[in-house]
């Protein structure tokens, strides 16, 4: 230990502790902006600037190690001169768009601007060349996360948390010098181009409003106020735990009740829980494990619940793909529930008869379930994904007193009942521990092996490991890095029959929409929360959630049941690939999108249909032919989509139709960039009967 003097408060810490983090054991406040917890400090916005006797100049609080005698100073006049010098010079630089800005409130340069009374003492400058880098100001391609280059403060945190630090993806980093010095994206590619697989880590550690979550929660708060629609929302594990720190409460308070009272104020009709779903992935993921233990085929087994894991699949390793769970996710596996289920056809005749369906909302701890919500095949089941962050912008939009609410609110049935198995889903190793409590009760083990498997669980970044009883090995990796490092060579395929990948560290409770929080321990005071809402449930298996077998009884018969892969069940493919391209077509003409179908081809294409419609030429004419002479989109139980059957040769696809009819396709594709559309796109698509 060592002894300090701050602002002539004593303090002991441990060597090697920066004078930042000496300082806050003592109650002393500096003011950062590019510091955080997680990552490395590089000083970059010097606001934590302080004096230090024998220095000759201010050192950086944040990467300056304290020594045993030092005093330091952190308040003198000049320190606070050359902060507001600082902050105006990052404010000459920054837009005025604070009222429309999507972190308004939570922006911490705003905070400190707001807490000093800074002023813009001088004049605006523009934030680059018009030939440097920053010729991608705004970048609203994605589906999870936007950018906004005018409103960057350079700190570098995006670029840590994407790099070498901790996601180790690369898709963004600096580039140019000097002035015009900004985080860009591999060839200063548009975010959808690039093999961002949505994690929205960036989004979570950027002080600023330069990397947020795409915004969705307007348009659902139109929706609501409108009241036109029948509206479900359904919540994750993780967001009944996260969002009671946007609120100013203790970490790791479970704000269950006070979550579900908040949702009912916002105007949901229906407010369901995702662990219903979570149970029904369980059940139709266990089965699937034993059906390929059995087999002895396609082993290990990948759960399939992280979408930025999928993501990553099918950028980087799409030859892995066939050992990918098929099963949805439980957010999709609620959506379709919702919508084409025994309760939409409760919701009276004209939803039992196809006309119309319930608006589905989903609060996730997730950036990647707005980029899932979209997928081939699943689209249109969640009309929209919230993260935790988005849902407390809600909140406050509406004045209402999260804090102050009552803690008794109860999830509506049937889609609200859920087991300690699905609520742990929210932590890294979670789902392959709610998974393995199914196997051995499948396997008639129940006694075999103890409740909690506390080898799968922790939130350090890495992998974990733990044996089952005369079944096999597991592996949970957590984090994207980790799983990368593991397939770096071979031996995983004979060591493991079952791994589980979470693309955040810490599961979902470390999402990347989740609350920022500069607390280190921030994930293990979620993680105790979410273990002690299992350990307090009655049931802690997912076998035993009476709704689920009520399910399977009427309406899905058993897991890996054909009525359940119909609903519960998707495929894959890898990015940019023909197969790719004909699910998204596929989608299109099964929602009766004519112009986003049209999009997918060549302005003189051909679509041999092999009906009586024959062929179809030109974009134009297959965008008429679907909006105009298709039968239109029918919704519930009674809208069937195409099914691609899994196969040996990804590039020659049989697919069955709405009317049961299987068939194959011959794609003949070519490669175009346009400002509309970059990828494949169908020079001519023709259909075999088979």
């Amino acid at each position: 230990m060592i002894q300090i003097s701050i602002n002539g408060r004593r303090v002991q810490v441990d060597e090697g502790t920066s004078i930042l983090d000496a300082a806050k054991a003592v109650g002393v406040h500096v003011p950062t902006l590019c510091y955080h917890p997680g990552l490395p400090a590089h000083a970059v916005c010097r606001m934590c600037l302080v004096e230090v006797e024998g220095h000759d100049t201010p050192q950086p609080a944040c990467r300056t190690p304290a020594k045993d005698g030092d005093v330091v100073n952190t308040d003198t006049e000049a320190l606070r001169s050359f902060r507001q010098a600082d902050a105006e010079w990052l404010l000459a630089r920054h837009p005025n768009d604070c009222m429309r800005c999507e972190v308004n409130g939570a922006c911490q340069l705003q905070r400190l601007v707001h807490e000093n009374q800074w002023e813009e003492r001088w004049p605006k400058v523009p934030a680059g060349e018009a030939a440097s880098s920053d010729r991608y100001p705004s970048d609203h391609t994605s589906p999870s996360i936007w950018r906004d280059l005018s409103k960057c403060i350079e700190c570098g945190l995006c670029a840590d948390v994407c790099g070498e630090t901790v996601q180790q993806q690369y898709v963004i980093g600096f580039g140019d010098r000097g002035f015009d010095r900004r985080p860009v994206t591999v060839f200063d590619q548009p975010l959808a181009e690039t093999k961002c697989i949505s994690c929205g880590q960036c989004s979570l550690v950027c002080p600023v409003g330069a990397l947020i979550e795409t915004p969705h929660w307007h348009e659902v708060l139109h929706k609501l106020d409108s009241h036109r629609n029948v509206s479900v929302v359904q919540v994750a594990p993780a967001t009944r735990i996260a969002i009671s720190e946007e609120f100013g409460l203790k970490p790791g308070t479970v704000s269950t009740g006070r979550l579900i009272n908040a949702l009912r104020q916002l105007g949901f009709d229906f407010v369901f829980d995702t662990n219903f779903a979570a149970d029904l992935t369980i059940m139709e993921e266990s089965a699937e494990l034993l059906a390929r233990i059995e087999a002895g085929e396609r082993l290990p087994l990948f759960t399939s619940c992280c979408p930025g894991w999928v993501n990553w699949l099918e950028l980087n390793r799409p030859d892995l793909l066939s050992h990918l769970s098929t099963t949805k996710s439980p957010q999709q596996m609620h959506g379709v529930i919702a919508k084409r289920g025994a309760f939409a056809r409760s919701l009276g005749p004209e939803f039992a008869s196809g006309k119309t369906e319930p608006y589905v909302v989903s609060i996730m701890p997730c950036t990647a379930k707005k980029d899932e919500a979209l997928r081939p095949g699943m689209s249109g089941d969640v009309d929209i994904a919230l993260t935790t962050r988005e849902l407390a912008r809600m909140i406050r939009s509406r004045g209402i007193a999260f804090g102050a609410l009552a803690e008794d609110g109860q999830f509506d049935s049937p889609l609200g009942e859920s087991t300690g198995a699905a609520q742990i889903f929210g932590a890294s190793g979670g789902v392959m521990e709610a998974m393995l409590r199914t196997v051995l009760h499948l396997k008639g083990q129940d006694d075999a092996a103890p409740l909690e498997w506390n080898e799968l669980r922790g939130v350090r970044a890495g992998v974990k490991t733990a044996t089952i009883p005369n079944i096999g090995t597991v592996a949970v990796c957590n984090g994207i890095a980790a799983a990368q490092r593991m397939f770096e060579d071979e031996s995983w395929r004979d060591e493991y029959i079952a791994i589980e990948v979470m693309a955040c560290v810490g599961g979902c409770l470390g999402g990347g929409g989740e609350p920022k929080s500069d607390d280190p321990d921030i994930l293990k005071k979620r993680a105790r929360a979410i273990y002690e809402i299992d350990v307090q449930s009655p049931r802690r298996r997912s076998y035993q959630n009476k709704d689920v077998q009520a399910l399977y009884a009427s309406e899905l018969g058993a897991p890996n049941s054909p009525a359940a892969h119909n609903l519960l069940h998707t495929t894959h493919a890898a990015r940019n690939s023909p197969r790719s391209l004909l699910m998204r077509f596929l989608d299109c003409v099964d929602r009766r999108d004519g112009t986003a179908a049209a999009r997918l081809f060549h302005p003189d294409g051909l679509w041999s249909t092999a009906s009586e419609f024959g062929d179809i030429r030109g974009a134009t004419g297959i965008q008429a032919f679907i909006d105009g002479r298709l039968p239109p989109r029918q919704y519930g139980e009674k809208f069937v989509r195409h099914r691609i059957e899994p196969c040996a040769d990804e590039d020659d696809p049989i697919v069955v139709t709405p009317d049961g009819i299987r068939c194959r396709f011959e794609m003949e594709t070519c490669i175009h960039h346009g400002r509309e559309y970059s990828g494949l796109r169908f020079k001519r698509l023709s259909r075999t009967v088979l």
